[in-house]
Order: structure tokens, then C-alpha cells, then sequence
């Protein structure tokens, strides 16, 4: 794949708007199409990404580790990162993704990422202010769910 391919890739997805367009082109060097069969798992429960995901073309499912009937989130919107965190944290997931049909992605590696924030301490400081975001939203959006999975 072009560089300038995986760049306009990037370019297209949901997080790395924080990057400059040098810092895609840099992770995009750095980064792999991946390609799926459907129904083949692309990150099970209990891996450990060695980065994230964006998604090119096709659809996944999302299941949560305990969902005793899955009900999986499915996604299929070009540009979707997928396991987002993993650009920063090597922890195991407790997700099941899996493809539904024929899936593309492009492998956005955590050592890349990692290495690229190291050297320019704005992207560091652009990366956190926007998962900080993301996680402030997450956390105002289930906040009224609370009282539905809480014990009295």
C-alpha cells in the first residue's frame, strides 16, 4: 500500500485528527492493511492489540467480554478506530471483534504511535486531551444508565 494511501486512511479517521499531516504520513509508514474473512476474529478477548485498527471497508461486531446474551455492537462506518486505547496501553481487551463480512482495516502499531508522541510533545498533549474527551463522554453518556445496573 502508498504511504500517501494509508495517510488519506488516517486522515479519514475519527482520532487521528490530532496528528499533522507529516505525523499520518510517519504512522502511516509504519502502518499494515490488514485483511479478514467473515466471520474470522480480529482481536478476541483476553489479546492484547499490538495497536489499533481503523476500519477501511467492511463490517464487525463488538462483544463484551459477560454479556451473557451478546448483543454486539456492530460497526461499519469507514474510519472507525477500533480499540483506540491500544495506541497507548498494553493491557489485554475484554471485547471480542470479529468480522461479519469481508474486513479491512489498517494496523496502526502502539510502538509507532508511542515513539511519534515521544519525539513531539504536542501530539502527546494533543492525544490526551482528546481521549480525555472521548472518556468524559463516555462516562456523562452511560452516567444515567447507572441507576439501571446498580444493587439496592
Amino acid at each position: 500500500m502508498q504511504i500517501d494511501d494509508a495517510a488519506g486512511i488516517l486522515a479519514a479517521a475519527d482520532f487521528f485528527d490530532v496528528c499533522t499531516d507529516e505525523e499520518r504520513r510517519m504512522l502511516a509508514f509504519a502502518s499494515e492493511r490488514k485483511r479478514y474473512a467473515a466471520g474470522s476474529v480480529i482481536l478476541g478477548s483476553g489479546d492484547v492489540p499490538e495497536g489499533a485498527q481503523v476500519l477501511i471497508s467492511g463490517s464487525i461486531s463488538i462483544t463484551p467480554d459477560g454479556a451473557g446474551e451478546p448483543n454486539p455492537l456492530v460497526v461499519s462506518q469507514p474510519g472507525t478506530v477500533v480499540s483506540l486505547v491500544s495506541l497507548v496501553v498494553e493491557k489485554p481487551r475484554h471485547v471480542t471483534v470479529r468480522a461479519i463480512s469481508i474486513v479491512e482495516t489498517l494496523l496502526v502499531p502502539r510502538s509507532s504511535f508511542v515513539k511519534l508522541a515521544g519525539q513531539s510533545p504536542q501530539l502527546a498533549a494533543r492525544s490526551a486531551r482528546r481521549i480525555r474527551q472521548d472518556l468524559l463522554a463516555f462516562v456523562s453518556a452511560v452516567a444515567p444508565m447507572r441507576a439501571k445496573f446498580s444493587k439496592e
